[in-house]
């Protein structure tokens, strides 16, 4: 059995920054990895350019987007937050850019590049010692305490210990939860996972169809025993089970929350600038500037050429060779309401492999924030998505992890 001052479980984002900080305060620190490299799913996140943080510096506004959490994460983002992360990464020579909606990225536009930042990091001070292809077996757990972890790779003892393995969405980088159940057979309550952060699934074989095609402003709701329970708007994808895109995916804890209850309906609206009336006068315009056109004609300049053919497939598929002068009023007004509200059923989300972030994990309840310890084992560190905390996509998740991380890299080093 090897000793160390602190063991830390997980190679993601939020282990590497625990390990470097421990390693950095000078604590003796073993970093164990499953997989033969350090940061794999951390890699390809945000399409491999990385979605650091979302750069809203003010703490209280940052934290409305973690609602049921927020008053958890007070104390943790009052020690480092989100202008911690930009000092952290720029200080260590990795320009940061901001985009739409505050998501901040590697100027680079490479996630391998945020990797490298963690390796050096972890490197810099010699306290740490990398143990790749080892998988954490379980806890040693002697007298109602924790003394040390089994892996594949034999006993390992420290008196404090790190537990980062993830949740899991995308278990091909190895986020398999098994860290989860470990915590669960110690005692810990824990809330079990579900893709959260994921796009949607529908029957509607026209939205199948639909594939590839994007509309980058529309409104989409969600409508329940004939009333909407949620609107939102942005860009939205069809894909060839349902739906994604930011919009969609930043939703989709929401519709699921929804189908426990009962049947969801989407509808979208493709003019959400245009009520019933004036979505009318606007095509009675466009009619008498296109009278002797076909109507699926002059739908190809108003929408993308397989979204406006869906469409008319919709709305009556004998209307599409009709010269829109022969439109009648009734006809017309169908057209109307299925340009304002296209529906279709959701029946649930993707499963974990196509989910950014699988919700579950132990409740916070159990969690001490000021030094992310467990309420039951006080040499016990929890990090990152071992805890049961909802947030939307735009960088939120990462900041997670950098932020509980380094409160417990700093703690565990100081306790």
């Amino acid at each position: 059995m090897k000793n160390y001052d602190i063991i830390v479980i997980g190679g993601g984002p939020a282990g590497m920054m625990a390990a470097g900080r421990a390693g950095e305060l000078g604590a003796h620190v073993l970093l164990i990895e499953k997989n033969d490299r350090l940061g794999k799913k951390l890699s390809i996140t945000g399409g491999r350019r990385c979605n650091i943080t979302n750069a809203e510096y003010d703490n209280r506004i940052f934290l409305d987007n973690f609602p049921e959490s927020k008053h958890f994460l007070f104390s943790p983002f009052s020690q480092f937050n989100v202008e911690h992360t930009f000092e952290f990464f720029e200080g260590r020579g990795l320009p940061i850019m901001i985009e739409d909606h505050k998501r901040a990225f590697p100027k680079s536009e490479k996630a391998s590049d945020v990797c490298k930042v963690l390796e050096r990091y972890i490197q810099e001070s010699g306290n740490v010692t990398v143990q790749l292809n080892t998988e954490f077996k379980s806890f040693i757990y002697i007298d109602g305490a924790l003394q040390g972890v089994r892996t594949s790779k034999g006993l390992f003892h420290a008196p404090r210990i790190v537990l980062a393995t993830g949740g899991l969405a995308a278990p091909e980088t190895g986020s398999t939860g098994e860290g989860l159940s470990m915590l669960e057979a110690i005692g810990h309550t824990v809330v079990d996972p579900d893709p959260n952060l994921a796009p949607l699934r529908t029957s509607a074989t026209w939205v199948h169809e639909l594939s590839g095609t994007s509309v980058d402003d529309m409104t989409l709701r969600y409508i329940q025993n004939d009333k909407i329970k949620l609107k939102a708007r942005g860009r939205l994808l069809f894909t060839h089970f349902g739906i994604s895109g930011p919009l969609v995916i930043n939703s989709a804890h929401q519709a699921k929350a929804l189908l426990k209850v009962g049947p969801v309906t989407a509808s979208i609206d493709l003019f959400p600038d245009y009520d019933l009336g004036a979505m009318d006068q606007f095509l009675i315009r466009l009619f008498d500037a296109h009278k002797n056109k076909q109507l699926k004609t002059v739908l190809k300049d108003l929408l993308q050429k397989n979204l406006s053919e869906t469409l008319l497939k919709l709305a009556g598929p004998s209307l599409a060779d009709t010269p829109v002068h022969s439109i009648t009023k009734d006809e017309r007004k169908r057209l109307v309401h299925t340009l304002k509200d296209l529906r279709f059923p959701i029946i649930g989300t993707m499963g974990f492999e196509w989910s950014i972030v699988a919700d579950g994990g132990v409740i916070p309840q159990e969690v001490d924030f000021k030094t992310m310890t467990s309420r039951l084992f006080p040499n016990l560190y929890l990090i990152g998505d071992t805890i049961n905390i909802n947030r939307p996509s735009g960088g939120f998740s990462l900041q997670l992890c950098w932020t509980t991380g380094w409160i417990a890299g700093t703690h565990a080093a100081t306790n």
